[in-house]
Formats: structure tokens, sequence, C-alpha cells
């Protein structure tokens, strides 16, 4: 998020996002979020607020699969972070992350990926999935 004055890293809260994810840990994972956050999935749904999130998450974590949550890639843009990785059922997805200025996630676009491909820049930076 370049020209950004943030005393928060986003790179570092996307991480935590999909660490907590991973551990099933709900409560850590909606600390993430400002109070009025929006998250449209990649259905076309869209849950706002902290009701909305608890709409949401509790069942994706309950139903993933062994191969939820995996990193790909995570790429900082000018406004805001891009995550690629595998989605509660493994699926590949990408998700844009949006901060409000205390390091909270306001808002979370997801769009399914079809390309598959980890760039070079992920491999480098160590925010890619260990085998």
């Amino acid at each position: 998020m370049s020209g950004s004055k943030t005393d928060f890293d986003p790179i570092g809260i996307v991480i935590d996002r999909l660490d907590a994810c991973r551990e099933r840990r709900l409560e850590d994972l909606l600390a993430l979020y400002a109070d009025r956050a929006t998250l449209d999935c990649c259905d076309g749904n869209r849950f706002i607020g902290r009701s909305g999130l608890l709409r949401y998450w509790p069942g994706k974590l309950r139903a993933a699969t062994g191969a939820a949550f995996l990193l790909d890639e995570v790429v900082p843009e000018k406004d805001y972070v891009r995550l690629d990785y595998r989605d509660y059922d493994g699926s590949e997805v990408g998700t844009k992350f949006w901060f409000d200025d205390q390091g909270n996630i306001t808002r979370t676009l997801c769009v399914p990926r079809r390309d598959g491909a980890r760039s070079k820049a992920a491999q480098v930076s160590g925010y890619h999935a260990k085998s």
C-alpha cells in the first residue's frame, strides 16, 4: 500500500487472519475486523458488521478441509493487500483487503482464481505456503 502512512503492518494482519482461519480461532479472526466491516464473498453474498461475520465465518471454519487456508501469495497494492490462498474448501481464491487507520479490516472482496500460479515475488518475500 504505497504512499500509505500507517502504524500497522497490513501484510501481517492478512497473515494473522489466515492463521486464525487455519487454526479455527473465530474470536481472534473477528477481532481483526472493524465494527462495520463488509465481507463480499465469492458466491456474491455480502456480510456486514459483526453479526454478518458471525453468519459467515463459523460455518466456513467448521467445513474447512485439510487443504484450507494455505497461502499462495500476498501482494501489497496501492490501496489494498491482495491475498491468494486456498479457501475453506481448498479452492483457489483471491481476496482484497482494505483497512482503517487503526489497522482493522474494513472490507474484503473475494474472487475465484483460475490461474493457479504463484509469483516469484511471493516466493522471494517469504510469504508463501511451505510444502
